[in-house]
């Protein structure tokens, strides 16, 4: 096997982390010998054991002594501080380790400054395989360090070839496939919150949890906007189990009495500013952030995802096409509000990437102005 084979089923042990690691990135990591896999692990969650350690740990119980001069590739540069673990260069060169490769830099200057210190110690360090695909593993880690942990945001749409999600009736199940939806669950799974309006609350009632059948899933908290605090006391947000949070985003001056109740059943409410007779997404940006809101999908209609983008709050769309064709121009459009004038004032995406599920198309890109 080749570097870039390990590198890769490092990544790979990475992405079982997604959902579980949060604030922290997740991160894979392989040890090697004589070409030979003789370890590996990923970070499980938040406070536990770094990918690291839990390599050089699993090549001490199952194959010990076989550490001296051995490589690990990490995803993630090592940690060189203090935290809540010890640093895990300490734990690769107290090992023995000769060799490290890392995907890409910690973007974090507060757990950086590993690769110098590994390197300062006489260990040869190589940076920059597979650095890119390292770097969309954790790019909600990234947007937040870089940009004062305001949270990473996804916009979800899905629609017909014609750009509708729903009929005039207000139908919309279902526009995409079963494989497709159960993509949009692990969307669910990868993300600290999910946010819809009241308008798809009223219309579908969903859920809004993560279920991937024959897999252990984590719920994201549910966000609501709700100026008027509208929400039926018996919604499936509100009554159902869950160790997400559901969280009722409202404006100013509603029913005290409601909002006692809701609260009693064990939903916050968070006020928002309101600017021009919507609530401000970028007010409620920097509230999430304040309740650790790292990353956020938007799975909300069409006034929703037009304000999202609006607002400058998105990072990175996925947009699903199923090949159907609504044929009228009376159905509810994926994106419903005032648009730009001139085509040079369109939001472009950057990056794009296609995938099939099924008969559908999931076009992936970020929007320029937020990773330029």
């Amino acid at each position: 096997m080749t570097d870039l084979q390990f590198m890769a089923r490092a990544l790979e042990l990475a992405a079982r982390g997604k959902g579980y690691t949060s604030p922290n990135p997740c991160v894979g990591a392989v040890v090697v010998k004589d070409g030979q896999i003789i370890g590996q692990g990923f970070h499980v969650k938040a406070g536990g054991p770094h990918a690291e350690v839990v390599a050089i740990d699993d090549v001490a119980s199952n194959a010990p002594g076989k550490l001296k001069n051995a490589t690990i590739y990490v995803t993630l540069e090592p940690c060189n501080h203090f935290g809540k673990t010890p640093p895990c260069t300490h734990k690769i060169l107290n090992a023995g380790i000769g060799r490290v490769v890392v995907a890409c830099k910690d973007p974090n200057p507060v757990a950086g400054g590993g690769i110098e210190f590994l390197r300062e110690k006489g260990l040869e360090v190589v940076c920059g395989l597979m650095e890119q695909e390292a770097l969309t593993l954790i790019e909600d880690f990234v947007w937040n360090v870089q940009n004062k942990k305001l949270p990473f945001v996804t916009l979800k749409c899905a629609a017909t070839l014609d750009g509708y999600i729903a009929t005039r009736t207000g139908d919309s199940q279902w526009i995409t496939s079963e494989t497709s939806r159960k993509f949009g669950h692990e969307l669910r799974h990868v993300n600290d919150a999910i946010l819809i309006g009241s308008g798809t609350l009223h219309a579908d009632n969903p859920s809004l949890t993560a279920r991937i059948e024959g897999r252990q899933t984590r719920d994201p908290a549910r966000i609501i906007l709700d100026s008027r605090l509208t929400i039926r006391e018996d919604a499936k947000v509100v009554i159902q189990q869950s160790n997400a949070p559901t969280i009722v985003v409202t404006g100013p001056n509603c029913d005290p009495g409601k909002i006692l109740r809701l609260k009693e059943r064990g939903v916050q409410i968070l006020e928002c500013r309101i600017s021009e007779n919507l609530l401000d997404l970028n007010d409620l940006m920097i509230k999430l952030r304040n309740l650790s809101v790292t990353s956020l999908l938007i799975e909300g209609g069409g006034h929703v995802a037009a304000s999202a983008l609006a607002a400058g709050i998105v990072n990175k769309v996925c947009y699903f096409l199923a090949p159907k064709i609504m044929g009228g121009n009376d159905g509810i459009p994926v994106f419903n509000g005032p648009g730009p004038e001139k085509i040079k004032e369109v939001f472009e995406l950057a990056r794009v990437t296609t995938r099939q599920f099924g008969s559908d198309i999931l076009v992936t890109g970020y929007i320029e102005a937020q990773n330029s």
